[in-house]
């Protein structure tokens, strides 16, 4: 099973990063959040990525032509490529396939996908998120509901954690207060999503298509979207705020997305 991940918005609210990296590539803890979502995938066994790539999508792929080169020690004698040793490959190999595709620096999530869409005609469901989204989340899980619920497509929905604390208020006197709560307003798309191989007739390559517009709103409407309710972690890397949320949660160790053999 392969898993897609949308990795080519400008990323503009998060521009202090982004006027020389795209989002996908800036670091949690050392690592580009990518690999964080890449590695909740990995621990579910899901090692076949398709990453759909537009706005400077060069570094992304550079980024794993020389991954292990930058992530080991190694000896080379200059001038001779095939001479390269690596010399601790145990500690950073990672057991995946990466297929890295252009899909065009104006184009929308539903035109990215179905550009990409190509690499994955030999499986009959796939995964798909966001390139900046990461949660604790059990991916076989989610695959399990989705195949059980029989639906074109399965979205995680998720509470996202407040950035204000709550006060609760009696006789105009505060009697708690509580940080970061997670909001009552209801659930929204939190990515993770699993799809089946035919819900890629509600998409188009043209450069407007939207995914989280006609696509789904027509899927939901045929009776064909379900929802996996999350109820742990979740965040999203939207603004330099949230960078500074997960960087210091990567600081002080808290890190519930993080899978324990890739810490």
């Amino acid at each position: 099973m392969k898993a897609m991940i949308l990795c080519g918005g400008e990323g503009t609210r998060l521009r202090e990063f982004t006027e020389v990296l795209p989002k996908p590539l800036v670091e949690i803890g050392g690592r580009p959040i990518l690999w964080h979502i890449m590695n909740i995938f990995s621990a579910a066994g899901v090692n076949d990525f398709t990453l759909c790539l537009g706005y400077k999508g060069n570094m992304i792929r550079n980024y794993f032509l020389n991954y292990e080169a930058m992530e080991s020690d190694f000896t080379i004698r200059l001038g001779d490529p095939s001479s390269l040793q690596l010399h601790n490959r145990c500690d950073v190999t990672r057991d995946w396939k990466v297929t890295c595709v252009d899909t065009g620096e104006q184009a929308m999530t539903g035109a990215r996908i179905a550009r990409a869409a190509r690499f994955l005609v030999d499986d009959e469901r796939f995964c798909l998120t966001y390139g900046d989204g990461i949660a604790d989340i059990d991916i076989n899980e989610l695959i399990k509901f989705h195949v059980a619920e029989g639906a074109l497509a399965t979205m995680t929905g998720i509470r996202p954690p407040s950035r204000f604390g709550d006060l609760e208020i009696t006789n105009n006197r505060v009697t708690s207060f509580r940080e970061k709560s997670q909001v009552g307003q209801g659930l929204i798309n939190g990515g993770f999503m699993v799809m089946e191989l035919d819900f890629l007739r509600y998409l188009t390559a043209d450069d407007q298509c939207v995914l989280e517009r006609e696509p789904l709103e027509r899927c939901a409407r045929d009776g064909q979207l379900a929802v996996y309710e999350h109820h742990g972690f979740w965040y999203c890397m939207d603004t330099f705020r949230d960078w500074k949320v997960l960087d210091e949660m990567w600081r002080t160790k808290d890190t519930p997305w993080l899978k324990r053999e890739a810490a």
